[in-house]
């Protein structure tokens, strides 16, 4: 997975705070997220193209296969032309705050109850 992003790419994963900027720590990233044996799909999709680039926008769903948890989040991808090959340039993931903020209103009522 790694080896599809750019020479300087950025990396602002859904389950990591941490921003990974370079082959090791996205490999990293993804070595972890994929022992989760996660399974996307795509609910909406917005794409923009211009010359060398390409941005695609949305919603995706993962389950993940190894415990049957569900991430919604929203996406942001920016593809560039490097060496004639299409790669990652930008990659931003964060779950939907609305399937986060009632969560954790619910458990701050709890503590407080």
């Amino acid at each position: 997975v790694a080896a599809r992003y750019s020479k300087s790419p950025c990396l602002l994963p859904t389950v990591s705070d941490t921003p990974r900027t370079d082959y090791g720590s996205i490999k990293s990233y993804f070595v972890d997220f994929l022992q989760k044996k996660p399974q996307g799909v795509i609910l909406e999709s917005y794409v923009t193209k211009g010359d060398n680039w390409c941005m695609d926008d949305g919603i995706y769903e993962f389950t993940m296969g190894a415990t049957g948890d569900k991430v919604k989040a929203r996406y942001s991808f920016v593809y560039v032309l490097e060496d004639g090959k299409w790669q990652i340039a930008h990659h931003h993931s964060s779950q939907m705050p609305e399937e986060i903020v009632p969560k954790a209103m619910l458990e701050e009522a709890a503590v407080l109850a």
